[in-house]
């Protein structure tokens, strides 16, 4: 399999009339066949090809998940142009433009909720052409052309000139540039991924080698499809399978969208679903929620049937070995009147998660290996197009991301390059067929990252003696004492936000200074109730210096005496804290589009906050930098 062309087309003749894409119209779900599908691109792609669109051309495509999205996508691909996959979270004036006009984009692809970006910033893009409307528009500008009549330009052109596309599409070649996907924007100057026919294709075919996905089972696509892991391991892995795709019920904003999610996997009952981190703290929360609400006799059953659970399932590659195989009976019978229960809430028919996309915490893997719909934990990224390791059914180890997909190498080094031997920590490097071409008119960045073939990743790890892959964080994040030792603090950032319910956000710092420092976010709703219990009044001067002590208390639980005294190394525990005025989001840049921190940004934007740590009056939480921070909470 060397193009995504040759896997679309192998695909379409093996399973020819089975369902590929699922769309809920009318209040239910319809599909249309692999056939049905080829047809359509293969009209759309010559609808651009009608329109000029050249071999190498770029054409941008920004919308929710949707028939239309893959559609476009191989329609690009079947006319020569390369894609340019755009998150529906960009802002249009910097970020949107940004993309558009660095990748030279001469065709834009556009849903209604995106169409207003589009509008607001086309007169600064003089390279583009033209913008295609999915869902059509009503008064048209020079340029603007509808979905549906992009199709009808296809039917002529394979009417009067059939031999052309075909011509085109068979001309193809494995290092094409099918996909510039931008990184995303953890830098004021995001890189462009070139992604080949070949890297999709490859990729398609390494991550098959750790799982099998069964050509009658179905995916609720719930990440964006423009993220590369939900791009390979969804839409092209399940392809690749003759399974099928659904896209969750489009709303009129993204709220409304979110909000169908439940209610889409209760009635298109999925077998496997992608998800990142903050989606699956999502579904414990909704599943924890429920729990309570049946009452605390049941809250109390459901625990004690989670700690059996997690006894007997240890680190999952251990599950039920020696003394734990005693646990079993147990096991099964909670499975079958609790947990049993809780997996009717997805549909009934799930056999397990594939996560991915940032470290998932330990606890969030135990929960839901334990009710049954294991969170197989994997590593990649988008240089890598993006599947590198990951766990499986057959093969999980909690805290790993899983053994490597065949048909890569894989090599750990140190800072000088030297390859380390199994279990020592380093760099992660890879090299396959799935590496990318480079960045897009970054041929600095390109040489800075591929070196020798080898795909530099930026992430520290090492192997076990099983052959699972740990992956402890990016250099670029790690805490850098002053006798220069490092050590990834996601694990702890984590754990705090995960085990404590008065942070919302924590990040800790260390940048070759005599101690560690945190920046917490509070969760002021039950920082509030626990102040009221205590018959303080939220805002006042005495509650919020016994917010800033529940804070701290929070804290030194980690640290000798604490409950969770040795879970970390103390010295990598903050000294010192910040209580910050404002959450790290969207708004500000301090989170990216995948919501995950961007330090740099952060360390910048909340600097003075930062030198104020490393003063001796900030390590009594209660001063005045902190107590001018919460009550701007109020």
């Amino acid at each position: 399999m060397r193009t995504i062309i040759e896997l679309f087309e192998t695909s379409v003749e093996k399973f020819s009339h089975k369902i590929y894409l699922w769309e809920k119209r009318n209040g239910s779900y319809s599909g249309i066949t692999y056939r049905e599908t080829r047809t359509e691109v293969l009209r759309f792609a010559a609808g651009l090809l009608k329109l000029g669109l050249k071999k190498g051309d770029r054409a941008g495509l920004i919308s929710e998940g949707r028939n239309a999205w893959i559609i476009s996508e191989l329609g690009i691909l079947y006319a020569g142009g390369i894609n340019v996959p755009l998150s529906v979270k960009l802002d249009a004036g910097s970020e949107l433009a940004f993309r558009l006009k660095h990748s030279g984009a001469r065709m834009l692809i556009v849903s209604r909720n995106q169409a207003p970006k589009a509008e607001e910033i086309r007169d600064q893009l003089p390279e583009l052409e033209y913008i295609i409307y999915l869902d059509g528009k009503q008064e048209k500008k020079f340029g603007d052309i509808d979905y549906q009549e992009v199709l009808t330009l296809g039917d002529q052109l394979l009417m009067e000139d059939p031999e052309l596309l075909e011509k085109t599409w068979k001309s193809i070649q494995p290092d094409d540039v099918a996909n510039i996907s931008y990184t995303s924007g953890t830098t004021a100057d995001p890189k462009g991924i070139m992604l080949s026919q070949l890297n999709y294709a490859a990729n398609t075919v390494q991550a098959n080698t750790l799982t099998t996905i069964n050509s009658d089972w179905r995916t609720l696509a719930l990440l964006p499809w423009d993220h590369s892991f939900a791009h390979t391991a969804c839409l092209y892995c399940f392809m690749y399978n003759g399974a099928s795709v659904a896209s969750v019920e489009q709303g009129k904003n993204a709220m409304e969208t979110l909000r169908n999610v439940p209610k889409n996997i209760k009635e298109f009952k999925p077998h496997v679903m992608m998800s990142v981190p903050a989606l699956a703290k999502n579904f414990r929360k909704n599943i924890e929620t429920g729990i309570r609400a049946k009452g605390s006799t049941t809250e109390k059953l459901f625990n004690f049937a989670l700690s059996v659970a997690y006894r007997y399932n240890g680190n999952g590659w251990d599950r039920g070995k020696g003394s734990r195989a005693l646990l079993k009976p147990l096991v099964a019978l909670f499975d079958k009147i609790l947990f049993s229960k809780v997996r009717e809430g997805f549909g009934g028919e799930m056999k397990y998660f594939i996560g991915g996309g940032a470290l998932l915490d330990i606890e969030l893997q135990r929960f839901f290996y334990a009710i049954g719909i294991p969170m197989c934990q994997g590593y990649g990224l988008s240089e890598s197009s993006p599947v590198i390791s990951s766990n499986t059914l057959q093969a999980i180890k909690f805290g790993s991301s899983g053994r490597l997909v065949k048909y890569l190498d894989i090599k750990i080094v140190d800072d000088n390059g030297n390859e380390l031997p199994t279990g020592e920590k380093g760099e992660i490097c890879v090299k396959g067929d799935n590496v990318m071409l480079g960045y897009w008119k970054n041929p600095e960045a390109t040489a800075g990252t591929i070196r020798d073939g080898w795909l530099h990743t930026g992430d520290m790890g090492y192997m076990d003696t099983d052959g699972f892959l740990f992956v402890l964080g990016r250099f670029k994040s790690l805490l850098i004492s002053n006798d220069g030792e490092k050590f990834s603090p996601e694990g702890i950032e984590e754990a705090m936000v995960d085990q404590s319910p008065f942070l919302d956000q924590v990040m800790l710092y260390n940048n070759q200074n005599p101690y560690t420092v945190g920046m917490v976010v509070p969760n002021l709703a039950a920082l509030n109730r626990e102040l009221e219990k205590q018959g303080l009044k939220p805002g006042s001067d005495e509650a919020c210096e016994a917010a800033l002590n529940l804070i701290q208390h929070e804290v030194d639980a980690y640290k000798k005496g604490g409950k969770f005294e040795g879970m970390f190394p103390e010295r990598w525990l903050p000294a010192a804290v910040a209580v910050l005025p404002e959450s790290f989001n969207e708004d500000n840049g301090l989170i990216n589009t995948t919501m995950k921190m961007v330090r740099g940004k952060i360390t910048s934007y909340f600097s003075k906050e930062l030198d104020y740590l490393y003063t001796a009056e900030a390590k009594n939480i209660i001063n005045t930098v902190n107590l001018t921070s919460i009550k701007k909470w109020y």
